[in-house]
């Protein structure tokens, strides 16, 4: 019986992946920031056709991992996606409590000297500075929301002349919520309302989707529906997309994986940084 699951599981990705081929599309990378002996990387996915006279919109993925630990290739098809769709896409590295023994403090600091160097560094790399994004997912999505209403907690020495904010977020099961009703306060040592995107939504917030599964027990549903509301508040669009009984990191799955990208073109296209319709089909 089990054989004949796996089969039945094999075959439907086999076809999954005939239907929605992704380029292999290979990554490129530069080193970003330095901290004594730690080098953190920019991953890099150009399109096929990248030409470097020419100006690209960009987005900066941030994995989940709880601040722990993690890989940058856990964005490696939706970058390789996005970068065949004419964006360049980016999968920042940034530093980890198992490897660094550093705190969700460092981790933001890092995200934001992430977006910082992509504006900074913009004509080095063919990138249009007005519109970067930062997308992640779970610990990831919350560097990615900071990027957006946090302000302050930047790292020492930056040039602060060059704004570290994204100009659209795309949040995938996001740990936003950081009080003690959501994720990771015991963390945050008494400081959850420097570090928590929920709580620092304000005027200018950029254009946000979220993915967020009704199963998920990270967060509770009621928080995204809060984010949703204060973004409202503030004149910010905010798209939020419930998957009914889906657990955290869904989206990365089957189906999941599908949709939830097909609603990310649709949603960076509607913003400008993408034309056309999405390549890959449900």
């Amino acid at each position: 019986m089990k054989t004949l699951i796996y089969s039945v599981i094999f075959f439907t990705c086999l076809s999954f992946y005939a239907q929605n081929p992704i380029p292999e599309i290979e990554s490129e990378t530069v080193i970003y920031k330095k901290i004594d002996t730690i080098a953190l990387k920019l991953h890099i996915y150009k399109p096929l056709d990248f030409d470097a006279s020419k100006t690209y919109n960009c987005i900066v993925f941030f994995h989940g991992g709880g601040w722990n630990g993690g890989s940058y290739k856990a964005f490696q098809r939706q970058s390789r996606y996005l970068a065949s769709r004419g964006m360049i896409a980016i999968s920042a590295e940034y530093r980890l409590k198992n490897t660094h023994q550093t705190t969700p403090f460092e981790a933001v600091e890092d995200a934001k000297s992430a977006i910082r160097y992509v504006r900074k560094h913009a004509k080095d790399l063919s990138i249009n500075p007005d519109k970067i994004a930062s997308g992640g997912g779970s610990a990831g999505g919350h560097l990615a929301a900071a990027c957006g209403n946090i302000e302050g907690l930047e790292a020492k020495n930056e040039d602060l002349s060059v704004s570290s904010k994204a100009n659209a977020l795309v949040l995938y099961n996001p740990v936003y919520d950081n009080s003690k009703r959501g994720y990771g306060y015991r963390r945050m040592n008494g400081r959850y309302l420097e570090i928590s995107p929920l709580h620092n939504i304000s005027n200018g917030a950029p254009p946000t989707i979220v993915f967020f599964g009704t199963n998920d027990k990270t967060t509770p549903v009621i928080s995204s529906e809060e984010y949703k509301a204060k973004m409202e508040a503030v004149g910010s669009r905010c798209d939020l997309h419930f998957y009914e009984g889906a657990e955290h990191s869904f989206f990365n799955r089957g189906n999941y994986f599908t949709d939830t990208l097909i609603k990310t073109d649709t949603f960076l296209t509607s913003l400008g940084f993408l034309e056309g319709v999405p390549t890959i089909k449900k």
